[in-house]
């Protein structure tokens, strides 16, 4: 009797392993597709914001993202993170590629590998239209008030041009770039310093315009950005890309929004 017992016991381990096996893919098994997760700070428009909703990410990476994850047989979800910790929560694998208009620098390279790009940016300054002073070059942001999105290409520049030029400029580092723009908009700032691709989202109301854009050198390029070890991850992610390059889904997608 008593290894009767113990018989059944092991069965119903042995068929209660199987279940949960079984359920250990029901949230792949719904759709019938792998996941991919997608971290990205939805706090970047044209790029990724929240809809009218409030809760419902859209934009260039949002919307691309989608179509590589349809191109790959993924299901893709959104992981809304900010940009301070977008790079630390790559690593820790909370999600599987980071896109959130994410250039490619040397810097970067040391710690990642990147997709081709798709789409190119430069810097560019924006100003109140009815601002008294609009600087048409870095050299007059000198004495006036600027803002800038922190660890970002925008941080960078302004900070080496600071140095190299030795011009005083009164900077404020933003969490988000929309607060930047708030507070320009609120007259707390004389300017802002931003990716050209959102200062173009920006300078479509009338009540900004765009005063510098940078023209030396050569333009910055966004990517989805993985850690080292996703090799073969990034070649489907690039088959993907060339794929909606090609049938001309990309193009569609940032016409929508530019």
């Amino acid at each position: 009797m008593k290894g009767a017992i113990k018989m059944k016991k092991i069965l119903s381990i042995l068929a209660a392993a199987a279940i949960a096996l079984t359920c250990a893919g029901c949230n792949n098994a719904g759709s019938g597709k792998k996941k991919l997760k997608v971290g990205s700070d939805v706090t970047y428009p044209p790029f990724e914001y929240m809809d009218t909703d409030g809760s419902t990410p859209i934009g260039i990476d949002i919307d691309l993202a989608k179509a590589l994850g349809e191109k790959m047989g993924y299901e893709v979800e959104i992981v809304n993170t900010s940009w301070d910790g977008i790079f630390s929560s790559l690593d820790k694998g909370d999600y599987d590629v980071a896109m959130s208009a994410i250039t490619i620098t040397a810097d970067r390279l040391e710690t990642y590998i990147f997709s081709d790009p798709y789409i190119e940016n430069w810097q560019s300054i924006v100003v109140l239209a009815d601002a008294a002073k609009k600087p048409a070059s870095p050299e007059e942001l000198a004495g006036l008030k600027v803002g800038y999105l922190e660890e970002s290409t925008s941080d960078v520049y302004l900070t080496e041009f600071i140095a190299k030029n030795n011009i005083s400029v009164e900077t404020f580092e933003y969490a988000t770039v929309m607060s930047a723009f708030d507070d320009l908009a609120a007259g707390r700032l004389d300017a802002v310093i931003a990716d050209s691709t959102v200062s173009a989202r920006y300078i479509a109301d009338s009540k900004y315009t765009q005063t510098w854009l940078q023209t030396e050198g050569e333009p910055e390029l966004f990517a989805v950005c993985l850690t080292k070890d996703k090799t073969e991850l990034r070649d489907e992610v690039n088959k993907a890309l060339k794929a909606l390059k090609d049938d001309g889904t990309l193009d569609k997608i940032l016409n929508t929004y530019f």
